[in-house]
């Protein structure tokens, strides 16, 4: 049975959530405000540069003089610093909000315990840590971008269901596992994330073009590893129509909507790359491919979510699909005749 704190803290999850399309890059964050064990206000944070949470819980209050006995529900700690608006801490002061419950601690560097404390030294009860595990999946992206200071790594792939990725080619189609539905969600995991990457190998046979098609919501930020530059300029992902970021050991100069980053591959490239991509604010990577860049990953252990479609087709030969090891939590869901296993780290 669960308590009456985690109650709360399960409707502040409910309303943040409904901020994923729009808050990012800040955290989705809900908030709910009770007096005397009901309900009196809600919010989240809809939009990046709009209301935070807490203020559009506390608006939300038909009689503001019941907040000097309520107590608010946050599912991140209240900010303490001035950015695109003033600190939600100083607000619940000065609202005189006696009970702050605060879900998790914000890792952001302006953050990180200075809103817990503001409350506290302002004499307010806090108590943090309620559905903390929750709290922290909900916002997964925003908190591995500033505590590891790179993106939410997603590798993602679908195989046949004898393992492999692919027959082996060296022109020709690609072996299409995908159904319009699942193609439809794939696309929807295309909207969700910053940026989109492949290698050399699939972005020359494959030729993709990167884009959401099958779905509502922007395009990713397209990124290819293409060392030595051996892609021709004929590729959808030189259309220009995109923002895209090639990986390349020579120098370029850029073109409209085409930037050349050059790095070290003789040394630790993935990193590089990533600290690259975390220098331009990308909280979330999707890596879809081919099988050489999805292994590096692996082996680098540099992932933090897998996302894999088996098809019931079966190759008997071919590309063999990649393999990962002593994941931490697994689940596998089967939909449209296809099953999808989710690993995570």
């Amino acid at each position: 049975m669960i308590s009456e704190e985690e109650k709360y803290m399960r409707r502040c999850l409910e309303l943040a959530a409904n901020g994923f399309a729009g808050a990012t890059p800040n955290p989705m964050v809900g908030a709910v405000v009770v007096c005397d064990g009901r309900i009196i206000g809600e919010g989240y944070h809809v939009r990046y540069g709009g209301p935070h949470a807490e203020v559009n819980a506390i608006r939300s209050v038909r009689d503001e003089a019941s907040l000097g006995r309520s107590t608010i529900y946050v599912s991140l700690e209240p900010c303490s610093h001035y950015g695109k608006t003033p600190p939600c801490a100083d607000l619940l002061i000065a609202k005189g909000i006696p009970r702050v419950v605060v879900g998790c601690q914000d890792p952001f560097p302006e953050v990180a315990g200075r809103g817990i404390g503001k409350l506290r030294a302002a004499g307010r009860e806090v108590v943090v840590g309620v559905l903390e595990k929750e709290c922290r999946h909900l916002n997964r992206r925003f908190i591995t971008f500033h505590t590891k200071r790179r993106p939410y790594i997603t590798l993602k792939w679908a195989q046949s269901a004898d393992g492999f990725i692919d027959r082996q080619r060296v022109g020709g189609q690609p072996v299409i596992f995908s159904t319009p539905l699942t193609t439809m969600l794939a696309h929807k995991r295309r909207a969700e994330t910053d940026a989109i990457m492949v290698g050399t190998h699939t972005a020359l046979l494959d030729n993709p073009s990167l884009t959401v098609r099958h779905w509502y919501g922007r395009d990713p930020l397209r990124v290819v590893v293409d060392r030595n530059l051996l892609l021709p300029p004929d590729r959808h992902l030189f259309d220009h129509t995109v923002p895209t970021l090639v990986f390349t050991a020579r120098e370029r100069c850029p073109e409209e909507n085409l930037t050349y980053v050059t790095i070290d591959f003789g040394g630790d490239s993935l990193s590089a790359m990533m600290d690259v991509l975390y220098q331009r604010g990308v909280q979330s990577l999707l890596v879809e491919g081919g099988s050489l860049l999805l292994r590096s990953f692996i082996d680098a252990g540099l992932w933090d979510e897998a996302y894999v479609e088996q098809s019931p087709v079966r190759l008997l030969s071919g590309v063999e699909a990649p393999v990962i090891d002593g994941a931490s939590d697994s689940r596998t869901e089967s939909r449209f005749g296809h099953h999808f296993l989710i690993l995570t780290r």
